[in-house]
Formats: C-alpha cells, sequence, structure tokens
C-alpha cells in the first residue's frame, strides 16, 4: 500500500512538471454546482410546498435549476407523527423538507439559524433570529447561489397564519436582494482569497438577482389576483404527464410531522378521489391558479409579465425617501408595531407594487388580551399632552393605555392601548365575523386623529 501511494504522488510530481506554467496558474471561476435560476427561501421546512405547483414546471417543463434556503430547523413546531420534540424534532423536520426537495430534483438545500418563533409579530422573530447574522447568511447565498429570480414569502400583515417567521422571512430575503449586488455589503464575503488555505475571506463576487416575488400567508388569496403573474395548477406537464399539484403534493408526502393524518387519508384515496379533494377551493391545498406576488424587478418589468421576463432592457428607477424631520405643526399618529414597521418598509425598499390590507388587519384567539400599537410623531423640543380614547364593541374591556397622557421630549413616541376580548361560541366562531378597533388620539386645540384595526376572533390563533 505505501509503494503504490509512493508511486502515485511521484507520478503526480512528474505530472505537474510537464503542464505548462500557464496552465497551471489558470485560477478557478464560480462553482457552477451551485448556480440556480430560482431561489426559494421560506420559514420552516414544510413552507416550500406554498410555491411547488410553479417549482414543478419550472423544474420539469423550463428547465430551470432550483435551490431552497429554509429559515429555521422548525424546532418549535408540532410534531403530529412521533414523540420527539425540540432539538431532535428539527433533525427530522430537515430530513423531511431535504427528502420533499429531492422528490422535485431539487438538491442544493441551506438552512439559516433563525429560531422558531410563535408569534405573528415580524419583529419578535427578527429579533429572535439574529436579523444581522441572518442577513449575512441570506446575502452570502444569493452571491454563491446566483439566481436570476427569488421566491419567498409575502412581508405583511393580513388575516391568516400570519406567522411572524413567514413575514421575517421575506423582510430578510428582500434586504438580501437589495444588497447582494454591492461592493461594500459584506466585503469579507467578496475579498480575494490568497494562494494558501483562507479560513476569513470568501471570494464571492457580487450578485444581482433580477426579479423577486412572493407568496402569501392570508385567509383569502382572491385579493391577490392580478397582484403577479398566474399559473395554472391543473395543467398538465408535457414531461411528466401528471398535472403540477400532483407533482407538488408528492413531494409534500414527506412532511409526516406536520400533516400526518392529511398524508394518511390522501393515500388511502384514489386518484379520481384525490383529483376531487384538490379540486375543492374549501380543501384543496392550493389556489388555482397560483399567483406568485411580485415585488421589484432589477429592469422595468410589468407586475403580471412571466417570471423569466425582462432579465434585460433599461434599469427600474426607485429612490428611497429621505427622512425629514417632524414639527410640532404635523404631528402625526399612526397605528405602530409592524404595520408601522411596514409602511416605512415598502418606502425604504421601493415595494410600491405590493398589496397591503385596505385596513389594517389581523386574527387573534377569542378571550385574549388584544395590544394595539400606536406611534405618535412630534416636535422633539418639548413635551405633548394627549388624551387617549378607545371605540371598541359591545363585549370588549379596555384595561389600560387610555386617558390624559404627557409624552416626553422625543420625536416618536410609541404607546400600546390594551383591551380584553370576549370569549365566544363555537356558533359565533363559524360566522367568521370582524370588528373595527378605534383609538382616538387629541391633542389640546387640534383635531383628533383616529387609527383603525380589523379583528378576527377565532378558535386559536398564533399569539399576537
Amino acid at each position: 500500500m505505501k509503494r503504490s501511494l509512493r508511486v502515485l504522488v511521484a507520478v503526480g510530481f512528474l505530472a505537474g512538471l510537464l503542464i505548462p506554467a500557464q496552465a497551471q496558474q489558470k485560477t478557478r471561476g464560480a462553482d457552477d454546482r451551485f448556480k440556480a435560476d430560482i431561489l426559494v427561501v421560506v420559514a420552516h421546512p414544510d413552507d416550500e410546498g406554498a410555491v411547488t405547483p410553479y417549482l414543478a414546471r419550472a423544474i420539469y417543463d423550463l428547465h430551470k435549476r432550483v435551490a431552497v434556503v429554509f429559515g429555521t430547523h422548525g424546532g418549535s413546531g408540532a410534531n403530529n407523527h412521533g414523540a420527539e420534540r425540540a432539538g431532535a424534532l428539527t433533525d427530522i423536520r430537515e430530513i423531511e423538507a431535504r427528502e420533499a426537495c429531492a422528490r422535485l430534483g431539487i438538491t442544493n438545500v441551506w438552512f439559516l439559524d433563525g429560531k422558531d418563533t410563535a408569534s405573528q409579530n415580524v419583529l419578535n422573530s427578527l429579533t429572535n433570529w439574529g436579523h444581522g447574522a441572518n442577513l449575512e447568511r441570506m446575502v452570502e447565498l444569493v452571491r454563491l447561489t446566483r439566481p436570476d429570480v427569488i421566491i419567498t414569502s409575502l412581508p405583511g400583515v393580513f388575516i391568516g397564519e400570519n406567522h411572524g417567521d413567514h413575514q421575517a422571512t421575506g423582510v430578510i430575503t428582500t434586504e438580501a436582494f437589495d444588497l447582494a449586488g454591492s461592493e461594500t455589503v459584506f466585503p469579507s464575503q467578496l475579498a480575494g482569497a490568497s494562494p494558501k488555505r483562507e479560513i476569513y475571506l470568501e471570494n464571492l463576487n457580487p450578485w444581482q438577482p433580477k426579479k423577486l416575488y412572493y407568496f402569501p400567508d392570508a385567509q383569502d388569496d382572491r385579493q391577490f389576483a392580478n397582484t403577479g403573474p398566474a399559473y395554472s395548477i391543473t395543467e398538465v406537464s408535457p414531461s411528466q404527464k401528471k398535472p403540477y399539484w400532483k407533482l407538488a403534493l408528492y413531494a409534500a408526502m414527506t412532511h409526516l410531522t406536520q400533516y400526518p393524518e392529511a398524508i394518511e387519508r390522501i393515500s388511502k384515496l384514489s386518484d379520481a378521489e384525490v383529483e376531487k379533494l384538490m379540486s375543492d377551493p374549501e380543501q384543496g391545498w392550493w389556489s388555482n391558479p397560483e399567483t406568485l406576488i411580485f415585488g421589484k424587478s432589477y429592469y422595468e418589468s410589468k407586475p403580471t409579465d412571466d417570471v423569466f421576463a425582462n432579465f434585460e432592457g433599461r434599469p427600474a428607477v426607485c429612490t428611497a425617501p429621505s427622512q425629514v424631520s417632524r414639527s410640532a405643526e404635523n404631528t402625526t399618529v399612526e397605528l405602530g408595531g409592524p404595520w408601522n414597521f411596514y409602511k416605512q418598509y415598502r418606502k425604504e425598499h421601493c415595494l410600491s407594487e405590493l398589496p397591503v390590507a385596505k385596513t389594517p388587519e389581523i386574527a387573534i384567539k377569542s378571550g385574549n388580551t388584544l395590544s394595539v400599537p400606536i406611534t405618535i410623531c412630534h416636535d422633539a423640543a418639548g413635551e405633548l399632552d394627549i388624551t387617549v380614547n378607545a371605540s371598541v364593541p359591545s363585549g370588549w374591556k379596555v384595561v389600560s393605555g387610555t386617558g390624559k397622557l404627557k409624552l416626553p421630549a422625543e420625536p416618536r413616541t410609541n404607546l400600546r392601548v390594551e383591551m380584553e376580548t370576549p370569549v365566544l361560541t363555537e356558533a359565533d366562531l363559524r360566522t367568521g365575523k370582524t370588528e373595527i378597533i378605534r383609538v382616538q388620539v387629541e391633542e389640546a386645540g387640534r383635531m383628533t386623529q383616529t387609527v383603525e384595526l380589523k379583528v378576527a376572533l377565532r378558535g386559536s390563533a398564533l399569539p399576537e
């Protein structure tokens, strides 16, 4: 064995002497094994399923390469199949996700270090994830995979599951879309590596994706019609001879920890029965058509244009607004928390086409406390006297945050008005009724300003 090894080393040395010097000095380019046409970024293992009907179309019939990034390992999710929890569950869900992707031919799969955070507040998730660290990882993966198109969760508040982790994924991915092409963002990723072993400098290149799309996390998908390109999930794949929803369903069947009863039920049905189930708007897993919500395009493009249209031409122009100092004459009262964050976020990231609920909305569990965040921008030169009142439906009770208040001398003050919601009967919950909550802020001698929040009470919901 030792003699054979010596022979191989000697042959390799002699071969090196025979190779021309110019060939020996050839540098290596980017690793094409990881080049992607589409990069999908989602929060939890199984979230990729929201867009797999379109991915099946792209992979099998458009011959596009797809890679997937998961923001978390899903450790706080339920295990409805076995006894494992916490870290053990993350190990299982990671395998389920990799197998689901592999069933569609997706082998390049990565996980960020976000912590599965069960709330509806994107700010909670961004904090618990370590926003900056995971943004750096996300930019690195964009530069490594060099996608033309990125698809991720919609950053916004809508009645639905409205998971904060889903929203955080959309926020971080949007930031990575805007930053990955810069030569000054996370410069250690771009610095050239030395000829020797390098453990700090990554030797990547800046990369600007061409398009950014979102998929929603809302109860009513009809509100997103015409916000982006739409694709039939019942259309039969020319290459696979199956409808795209069936290809997506095959991939989703690996997620036993999340949907064991549904998967067991489907596995016992005939093809005709499964097709009937998936065609039912109340029971089907996907809306038809599947709409990808247009976020932005590096080049000028219409929202409903095909995903792979307009990859060249005239760059789209959008200038983020400058910050304007406020004075006492233009005191403003707005819904705070994630709603105010998204209002500013859409401006800063040029997301003018992004859909927004006509009236800010949220769904919470009946019998819980609703906390309504209020942001007041005012003169930083002096204190401000205000009166806060709240109008709530019958059966609701305001418990804190109202009355006469003196705001400190600062440009922005954040307040919260809290109210107890009634415990509804099952019959009341089935009606799906929503209520409008109004909070009024009065400044002495000035017009009262009002913010509204539409609230749906449910039998169960993520914490606010």
